[in-house]
């Protein structure tokens, strides 16, 4: 049996966790663009991604009770393969279906995605572990930041992959493509995988995935909310005005349109990427006790919280004008 390599393994689990992430932002391009041009309206639109995010809750809820119980090598083999599966149920669409057998279909590929991408999210987070150093203050929020700052990055490359492989490919060519691309990543992680990541325990108990901490647990029920008042805007609202403005409703049309928003919305998550990688030494987390750099985060939160509500205070007034 060869011995541990945590470096080589943790490597390894990030590029996979990279190059699912990619096929994660495409699709959520793909799907957008290419069923709004069929004619779902935005209502619609948010039903498709509604599944794919609960199932994420769900499979996120039980992460660690999964990664317990199956080893965190097995979760990322999980993670891509049920991937690869849901883009191949999006190529048997057949365009004679009503509207909404077709949303129901493809709402629950899309739910299948959800529980792959939060299966290899969290192979990929777990793994951190192996090389924070346990006894360095503020080591692991600082890894896990730099992990999360780079994942956003290559999904923002992966929104503006998935319009231009709509624009220059068409959907069912495009998510071919994603799964055959995604296939070959599988296997090579399969084949070469380094020992070193933790393997499963027998007997974990379902109730050890509730953190007995109050803080955690309000810091998860905090984030849900962050991540839905997010969503109800940026991963519906934006692309479909863009695409409403920038397109005249020709084929020529909409591939400018589908460019210039995948170029927006890929902009605008690498940035919110590198903010996030850069957080640790925004926050001086370094340098600080954990306590003092939880409360500059919290003031930090609370005063770029104005700016949003500023925004929304704007828009409400100019509706009323």
């Amino acid at each position: 049996m060869s011995a541990p390599r945590p470096l080589a393994a943790y490597a390894t689990v990030t590029a996979a966790y990279w190059a699912f992430m990619l096929t994660d932002g495409a699709l959520r391009m793909l799907v957008l663009l290419h069923f709004h041009t069929l004619g779902f309206s935005p209502l619609q639109l948010a039903w498709l991604f509604l599944l794919y995010e609960l199932m994420g809750v769900v499979t996120n809820l039980s992460a660690g009770w999964i990664a317990a119980r199956f080893g965190l090598t097995r979760t990322l083999y999980a993670g891509l393969g049920l991937q690869i599966a849901a883009l191949l149920a999006l190529t048997q669409l057949d365009p004679a279906w009503s509207v909404a057998a077709s949303a129901a279909f493809v709402a629950l590929a899309q739910g299948v995605s959800g529980v792959a991408k939060d299966l290899a999210k969290m192979s990929a987070k777990s793994a951190v572990k192996l090389l924070a150093p346990a006894n360095v203050e503020g080591a692991l929020f600082r890894w896990v930041a730099l992990l999360t700052g780079s994942k956003n990055a290559v999904k923002g490359v992966g929104f503006f992959l998935g319009a231009a492989l709509l624009a220059g490919l068409g959907f069912e060519a495009s998510v071919l493509a994603m799964a055959a691309g995604l296939a070959l990543v599988l296997a090579g992680v399969a084949a070469f995988m380094p020992a070193g990541l933790p393997g499963a325990r027998a007997k974990t108990p379902f109730r050890d995935v509730f953190s007995k901490d109050a803080a955690i647990n309000r810091l998860s029920a905090a984030r849900l909310f962050l991540f839905g008042a997010r969503d109800v805007w940026f991963v519906v609202g934006v692309p479909i005005y863009f695409y409403g403005v920038l397109s005249d409703g020709t084929a020529e049309g909409n591939r400018a349109a589908f460019f210039l928003i995948g170029a927006f919305m890929a902009a605008w998550i690498i940035g919110y990427g590198a903010i996030q990688a850069a957080a640790p030494r925004l926050l001086n987390a370094k340098a600080k006790p954990v306590a003092e750099a939880s409360r500059l985060a919290a003031w930090w939160a609370g005063a770029l919280a104005l700016i949003p509500a500023a925004l929304a205070a704007l828009a409400l007034a100019g509706g009323g004008a």
